[in-house]
């Protein structure tokens, strides 16, 4: 979604009407930092780093958009080991070492940025935004030890431990139904590259891993520095587990596949080649995805709860008032409202001479001091077709190209029981409800985005099922 679709609303970079966090923060004295991925600021093609043209109109960088620092990468992925675009500040850097990782990486910068602010009395917004887990499967040797055949079991029985793991930690709000093995997806009694696949989900876990790891050294580093207690944190990832297939052809083609040494990197989801170091680009795919995704259905891009939902851990001790799960849905527009209240920095009504969006979203402040508290306006989604509406307990959602569907949150959160046609007076004023945010917002139909010339060169190639 970074390419240009032809309207203000699709035009795949952050627009000017819209202000960031740390646009607003940095108005209000805070130093604002970035380590990672910004993925925001338009469409570039992997193979021609060379031909990149960050900073200009249609390719807004971190520093045009509010932040002192940068360090990461303006692209949406890429290697682990040997990344084809390194930026820090306003330029682009060399990678100098032979031990390079990228999340070890962006945790080191964050770690530094975090020292030189507390040195200098001045409070602070970070932004950290880590690459992993996303493909290609790249993980430390001595990270997939640590996991390399604990997956042997299988898919079908891994979801059915997860489930009741959560069930019973009270981490699911109901009793909910698990929903069945996604149907693109074979069972593990009929699966022959058993040792491949444990692999696949060892790295995978390695990748989570290392990011675990990299969070304790900000958290440690917070701690050592007598700012821990003050410091707000929210935690979260940005969508549900990814399904999406690397084929040897496809789209995957666009990224290098000659490693900075001259070695070939081979490209695509080949059994039996050991997924993990620079030398591969693999993804862990569908079955695994529907581990990750467990108990919900569907996986990133859809708008099922299996694409949408992620956990959002706040941490925040002098200002949390007690420990609590709340099972409330929100959403990521809320994030800014929080922030604002927690900061007591204003929103302004314009930046740099252009009039701004209203703020959307609600706070979750009052939730921190409370541990409860109710989202009073709708969620809406829009994403490659897929749609969706969840108001209080209700969800009213459809794949693109599918009749809407309408599920009860509070009793069925796993979306097992279609209740549209028992409940037609709700599903329509929904339906109505849905229509009028997407012409409010500008949604496009799906059939003419895939239809754009922009689209060619970001098509996924999809495996046969």
């Amino acid at each position: 979604m970074t390419a240009s679709y032809g309207s203000a609303e699709y035009q795949g970079y952050l627009r000017n009407d819209a202000v960031t966090i740390a646009e607003v923060l940095r108005l209000d004295g805070y130093r604002t930092l970035m380590s990672g991925k910004w993925h925001v600021g338009g469409s570039y093609k992997p193979r021609e780093s060379d031909l990149w043209t960050p900073g200009d109109l249609a390719h807004p960088t971190p520093r045009q958009r509010g932040f002192d620092k940068f360090f990461g990468t303006l692209d949406g992925s890429g290697s682990f080991f040997f990344p084809h675009y390194i930026g820090e500040d306003d330029c682009q850097i060399a990678v100098e070492t032979d031990d390079f990782y990228m999340t070890d990486a962006i945790t080191d910068k964050a770690v530094d940025m975090i020292e030189e602010s507390v040195a200098d009395e001045k409070p602070f917004f970070l932004y950290l935004a880590y690459t992993a887990p996303h493909w290609p499967l790249h993980a430390k040797e001595e990270d997939i030890a640590k996991y390399q055949g604990m997956y042997r079991n299988g898919w079908d029985t891994l979801r059915t431990s997860r489930h009741e793991e959560m069930l019973g930690k009270n981490i699911l709000e109901g009793n909910w139904e698990i929903s069945p093995r996604d149907p693109t997806v074979h069972s593990w009694a009929d699966e022959k590259n058993r040792d491949w696949e444990d692999s696949r989900m060892a790295t995978y876990a390695a990748m989570v891993d290392c990011m675990d790891q990299g969070i304790g050294r900000v958290m440690a580093k917070l701690k050592q520095l007598g700012v821990d207690k003050d410091t707000l944190i929210l935690f979260l990832s940005d969508n549900g587990g990814c399904a999406e297939f690397l084929a040897e052809e496809g789209w995957v083609e666009s990224y290098p596949d000659i490693s900075p040494e001259g070695k070939k990197i081979v490209q695509g989801n080949i059994p039996n080649l050991a997924p993990g170091s620079g030398k591969t680009f693999q993804s862990y795919e569908a079955p695994w995805s529907n581990v990750s995704n467990a108990p919900f259905r569907m996986h990133k891009s859809w708008v099922h709860e299996g694409g949408i939902s992620t956990p959002l851990i706040a941490h925040w001790p002098n200002g949390i008032a007690q420990s609590a799960i709340v099972h409330t849905a929100r959403h990521v527009s809320d994030i800014m409202p929080t922030i604002l209240d927690v900061s007591g920095a204003s929103y302004p009504k314009d930046f740099d001479g252009v009039g701004i969006q209203n703020l959307d979203g609600e706070s979750m402040f009052g939730v921190f001091l409370n541990g409860h508290g109710e989202r009073e306006q709708p969620i809406f989604w829009e994403h490659e077709g897929n749609c969706a509406m969840r108001e209080g307990n209700w969800k009213l959602v459809r794949e693109f190209g599918r009749d809407w569907e309408l599920y009860n949150m509070a009793f069925d959160r796993t979306e097992l029981h279609n209740l549209r046609d028992k409940d037609q007076n709700r599903a329509e004023r929904m339906i109505k409800e849905y229509d009028a945010w997407a012409k409010k917002t500008g949604v496009v139909d799906w059939a003419v985005i895939c239809a754009h010339p922009a689209m060619d060169w970001v098509k996924p190639a999809k495996p046969e099922i």
